[in-house]
């Protein structure tokens, strides 16, 4: 980090940029933080047919959730949580081929749900696969297995002899079930199995995952907001990595429980979005309205460039400004006009807040620090 407080100083010049800050989106605490292990959490090992399988996947006993904001989380396309990766048409054939020569093949991981529904955490692509093969068909075109043995060649599921069909419904994967026993409230325990698990490929971001293991209106929600036109002229170019998701979640959980912060910041999150994960605590119209308030006001007053300290959108000057502008358009505590502009001036160099924004963004101290400064800058008292 930089020791100079001046406005011209580059934030953390040397260190590497994560694909976030490649973005233009800066969140200092995403790349030091360590979150603490307290959770309750148990598995156990299960064997399932592959018949059994695809019949879970078509009734949603056995839920995929994807990443896409385009992609429904019905959407039957091969989707899952790597989402620069989806099976070539070979790959899909091989995998099928391995059941049908009784070859053994990687495990899954699900995670057990309260409802006793199922949800993917790693496996997705295999799943697909065979939920594809057996409804026909993929990516809208006739699943004939090509890159096989040559009696297995340009067969269907149901083109196959009878007793390779058996064969391959009564084939065994093994799945390790997960289910998060403390807390029960949230998924925050699963969210530290997946982010274990997720070694391979492109790295997922901490949004990613939770998209996944908290689907729901309240991630609905910020999908339909990140449209918001206020938004992406403050926050910049969509985040193929969802970070300006998050960043919109950040501010419900601020506005909400800013003054009680504990770190972790991913744990802070996580318990938000599972407390208010189905809009049941903060309506979506009082959330929508807040946050459409918010944003247009720091536009119209502040302008675009709000929340960038140099060239990037700083995710630490944004969930502190955001709040304090939030909280003084509901209680009309807003400074106004030429004020506001100037003592957002003043914040902006304001050293202590500086400090606050640019070191160790996410310990306690820090984000008490900026909510304080935010507010004695731009609220009138």
């Amino acid at each position: 980090m930089p020791d100079s407080d001046s406005s011209d100083a580059p934030i953390e010049q040397d260190a590497p940029l994560n694909p976030i800050e490649a973005e233009g989106i800066e969140d200092i605490d995403e790349r030091e933080e360590v979150v603490p292990l307290h959770y309750g959490i148990t598995s156990f090992g299960a064997d399932f047919p592959v018949d059994s399988l695809v019949r879970r996947l078509d009734t949603g006993d056995i839920f995929i959730p994807a990443f896409d904001p385009e992609v429904s989380d019905t959407d039957a396309n091969i989707v899952g949580f790597q989402r620069d990766f989806v099976w070539s048409k070979t790959q899909c054939d091989r995998f099928v081929e391995s059941l049908l020569l009784g070859f053994p093949v990687p495990g899954i991981f699900l995670v057990q749900g309260s409802n006793d529904v199922y949800l993917v955490l790693d496996g997705q692509q295999r799943l697909r696969t065979l939920q594809a093969f057996y409804k026909g068909t993929l990516r809208e075109k006739t699943f004939r297995l090509q890159s096989v043995q040559e009696h297995f060649r340009s067969l269907t599921y149901e083109t196959l002899p009878a007793d390779v069909r058996r064969r391959l419904d009564n084939s065994i994967i093994h799945a390790t079930v997960v289910k998060q026993e403390q807390p029960s409230e949230d998924q925050s325990g699963i969210y530290m199995v997946f982010e274990r698990l997720n070694t391979g490929g492109t790295l997922l971001q901490p949004q990613e995952i939770r998209v996944a293991l908290f689907h729901g209106p309240l991630i609905e929600l910020l999908r339909r907001l990140n449209d918001d036109a206020d938004w992406r002229a403050l926050c910049g170019p969509r985040s193929k990595r969802l970070k300006d998701q998050e960043l919109i979640l950040r501010f419900f959980a601020f506005r909400a429980n800013g003054d009680n912060y504990r770190a972790p910041m991913k744990d802070f999150l996580n318990h938000y979005t599972g407390w208010n994960r189905n809009l049941q605590h903060e309506s979506a119209d009082d959330l929508t309205t807040a946050f459409t308030a918010t944003v247009r006001t720091i536009r119209e007053q502040l302008g675009d460039a709000a929340f960038r300290l140099v060239r990037a959108v700083n995710a630490a000057v944004l969930d502190s400004v955001m709040t304090a502008v939030a909280e003084g358009v509901e209680a009309g505590s807003l400074r106004t006009g030429a004020a506001l502009q100037e003592s957002f001036r003043t914040l902006m160099a304001d050293a202590e807040y500086r400090q606050s924004v640019e070191r160790a963004t996410a310990r306690e101290e820090q984000v008490a620090t900026r909510l304080s400064r935010a507010r004695e800058h731009l609220l009138s008292h």
